[in-house]
């Protein structure tokens, strides 16, 4: 299977490509992803000697994240599947995290602003896949859900921001956080390619982020 797999939701800008297993990939850090992500995607590309138009699909992080990194990501994602005639594979970029943490328990999170946190808690399941329990929300650390049983491994930029307030929170349920963690393409890939197999491509138009909340900024006092 033929992949090309990117992520802008976090400052993390990270693209893959995927050619039965063997996987090319780039990444940058900072601002600028609507630049940088088709740099990168132009460089991995060549660096496989391929055209995008021979590709089987195109998967890309869908969110949470930041608002602007998930239209970067849903627009070029529409864009170049358009252009080269490719279904598109939406992946959680909180799954995507989850899945290059080396844990049977993850409790992803990043930093939402505003004292939130976006929130999901996975379990690998007999696949070795990053599988969702209960919903991915948006909220502040001291309310996120109990998840059942212990021996949890947190990992995303809201422990990194939020990581004594969820610790308090967790309680022995936690058995460490891993600083400095980010969803990587090549890990966006694996889902997107499960996905794939099961049904889970969709047509370009249908390449649309998901935000779990609508306000962008904290709004003014009165």
């Amino acid at each position: 299977m033929k992949l090309l797999a990117f992520d802008t939701a976090t400052e993390l800008c990270t693209v893959a490509l995927s050619l039965d297993g063997a996987v090319h990939e780039r990444e940058a850090r900072g601002l600028r992803h609507g630049e940088r992500v088709l740099i990168l995607i132009d460089e991995v590309l060549a660096e496989a000697g391929l055209a995008l138009a021979a590709l089987d699909a195109i998967v890309f992080g869908r969110g949470p994240g930041s608002f602007t990194g998930l239209r970067i990501a849903a627009g070029v994602a529409q864009g170049l599947a358009f252009g080269a005639d490719l279904p598109v594979v939406p992946v959680s970029s909180l799954a995507a995290l989850a899945q290059g943490v080396e844990a049977p328990r993850v409790l992803a999170a990043f930093d939402a602003r505003m004292q939130q946190v976006y929130w999901g808690a996975y379990v690998r399941d007999a696949r070795g896949l990053a599988t969702l329990t209960g919903a991915e929300r948006v909220l502040a650390p001291a309310d996120v859900p109990l998840p059942e049983g212990g021996g949890w491994v947190g990992a995303g930029s809201g422990w990194d921001v939020h990581g004594a307030a969820l610790e308090r929170r967790l309680g022995a349920r936690l058995a460490r956080w891993l600083p400095g963690v980010a969803p990587r393409a090549r890990h966006l890939a694996v889902l997107g390619a499960a996905a794939f197999a099961t049904g889970g491509a969709l047509p370009p138009e249908q390449a649309l982020p998901v935000y779990l909340r609508d306000d962008v900024a904290q709004k003014p006092r009165p």
